[in-house]
């Protein structure tokens, strides 16, 4: 470097996504609204700056400190968003919790925050956190202080008498009136500090304390405004939760687009298509059952579109005639994401072609094929998992999906071991297979522990269970290997199980014969079971629970 060329204050600002709020409050002032809540509560971004403000200043009053853990239970509610920012303008870290968990999860959780001092809680999760607490005290650890959220226009009677919190707690309300509204927002110093502690879903164990950077967050939220095709002042309706990935970092990027938040405390079809509307939304995501409780919603809900709404799906896709009736007969543009809580969110998007072709062999394929990562991922590859080689773009070679880039979490929180496996040998270990296309998209096959490997050839579940959803009668599905009484535990071979729709019926013959007709011979369940399928709190299926059952339920193998 020249002794003329340096780095200085005037040419190096730490990134983070809290400049986009000082930004929409100079920019959009009182001239355009941040927040619309139910029929009563709309701010403008001069206004939720000058909250978060408030918010941050209390904070700091009360004794956070820098790096100290902000909590938070809550729904889609405007105090949730305005924590996205005066958490971090504090100097804290903020940990959305899934409002989902059960009493024990939570508080092992809130255990593994050992710097949460504080915890904001929504009026309607007061019980179950205030038993997480109990939890925690009988296991000798300080439980944080709860400021209690109540909404904005009931403050007096969103809550009975019996659920009053006990002493010693703050309303919201009460807690912001503590804060200057001048205070002076702090800025990272190292745009690689912590600014939130997102859980993973605990598939399969305990849940992940996933630590995402200042800069990782400003830089996924720009990606994300091009990802999801955003332009200014959109109207976001918030169908996503903000605890997963800090809601794909829209939390930040709509402060960047000064757009409109449409918060809501409940999710359903009505209030999606009133929304639409009503705010005139252009975008919303979430999990893939947006798509079927927007299909199957009565004629009197589905109101026509007054204009074209963009849905962002990630997750396992509802049957493909679902996807294509909210494509075709609805009338959304519909994208398909993947990614993870360690990615922040989808990483990669394709838009949804939509097809009235039933031949499953061909939807089947476009099922899975994940598309192209943007821009702000450097690299995405598939790589054989033990020689690091890259798998030749010949859309069969099966190897493990990796990513490197610069929004990738730092790390998991106090499990540096965790953290060393998920970045060994320089790239982020997503633990799903796939394959490589010829057009150098990647095509998802199964998670690596889920593959059943039969004959010497590595069947993928995930296309199985993707014809099993499209039998009529079938309402969930989820397939595993099971090893036959005189196989090698080295070979396995498909167990389907099958939880068909209310009043509908179907044999063991129907559901193989059905796939004998989809599949190709190596990928027919050689069993079906009748059952329900075991989920975690935020609804994904536990496949390690499945296969403890299947094992130990061999003598009566059509029904769990």
């Amino acid at each position: 470097m020249r002794e003329d060329q340096f780095e200085c204050c005037a040419n190096y600002v730490p990134l983070s996504p809290i400049t986009f709020l000082e930004r929409a409050a100079t920019v959009y002032g009182d001239d355009k609204i941040s927040i619309i809540y139910g029929d009563h509560v709309r701010f403008s971004w001069r206004q939720t700056h000058q909250r978060c403000l408030k918010l941050a200043s209390s904070l700091l009053n009360f004794g956070i400190s820098h790096g100290d853990i902000v909590a938070a239970l809550a729904p889609n509610i405007p105090a949730l968003y305005e924590l996205h920012f005066g958490a971090p303008m504090a100097g804290a870290v903020l940990s959305a919790l899934n409002t989902s968990l059960d009493v024990t999860t939570l508080a092992l959780l809130l255990e593994q925050l050992e710097s949460c001092k504080i915890m904001f809680v929504d009026y309607q999760f007061i019980d179950s956190s205030l038993k997480a607490l109990e939890i925690m005290s009988q296991r000798k650890c300080k439980p944080p202080f709860i400021v209690l959220i109540t909404d904005y226009y009931d403050q007096k009677e969103s809550f009975l008498a019996k659920d009053m919190p006990p002493k010693n707690t703050l309303n919201y309300n009460e807690f912001l009136a503590m804060g200057e509204p001048d205070f002076e927002s702090l800025r990272p110093s190292n745009e690689f500090d912590p600014i939130s502690v997102n859980f993973t879903s605990g598939s399969t164990g305990t849940p992940k304390g996933v630590v995402y950077s200042h800069r990782g967050a400003y830089l996924n939220s720009l990606a994300a405004i091009s990802r999801f095709d955003m332009k200014p002042m959109p109207v976001f309706l918030w169908t996503v939760d903000m605890f997963r990935c800090n809601g794909w970092c829209f939390t930040w990027a709509m402060a960047a687009l000064g757009g409109t938040n449409v918060c809501l405390r409940n999710v359903s079809a009505r209030d999606v298509f009133d929304a639409i509307h009503l705010h005139k939304v252009t975008h919303f995501c979430g999990a893939p059952t947006l798509l079927v409780m927007n299909a199957d919603a009565s004629l009197y809900d589905q109101k026509p579109l007054p204009h074209r709404v963009k849905v962002t799906v990630a997750g396992v896709l509802p049957p493909f005639q679902i996807i294509n009736k909210v494509a075709i007969e609805l009338g959304f543009d519909v994208s398909i994401g993947y990614g993870m809580t360690e990615t922040m969110g989808p990483v990669i998007l394709r838009p949804w072609k939509p097809n009235s072709d039933d031949d499953h062999t061909k939807f089947n394929y476009y099922y899975n094929e994940q598309g192209l990562p943007d821009f702000m991922m450097q690299e995405v590859d598939v790589k054989d998992p033990k020689t690091m080689k890259t798998a030749p773009h010949d859309g069969k070679t099966i190897g493990e999906i990796m990513f490197k880039g610069n929004t990738i979490m730092l790390g998991y929180n106090k499990n540096s071991q965790a953290t060393e496996e998920a970045f060994r040998g320089g790239w982020y270990r997503t633990g799903d297979l796939g394959v490589k296309e010829h057009n150098g998209s990647i095509t998802l096959k199964d998670r690596a522990k889920d593959i059943i490997y039969s004959k010497g050839e590595g069947v993928s579940t995930l296309e199985i269970e993707t014809v099993l959803l499209n039998h009529p009668m079938v309402l969930k599905a989820a397939v595993v290997g099971r090893y036959d009484d005189d196989d090698s535990l080295l070979e396995s071979s498909p167990c389907a199980v099958v939880r068909l729709k209310d009043e509908c019926s179907a044999s063991v013959d129907d559901i193989i014969k059905f796939c004998e007709q989809n599949l190709a011979t190596n990928m027919v369940p050689k069993y079906v079971v009748f059952g329900d399928l075991p989920v975690n709190s935020t609804g994904k299926v536990q496949k390690f629970l499945i296969r403890e059952k299947i094992e130990n339920n061999k003598g009566a193998i059509h029904e769990l």
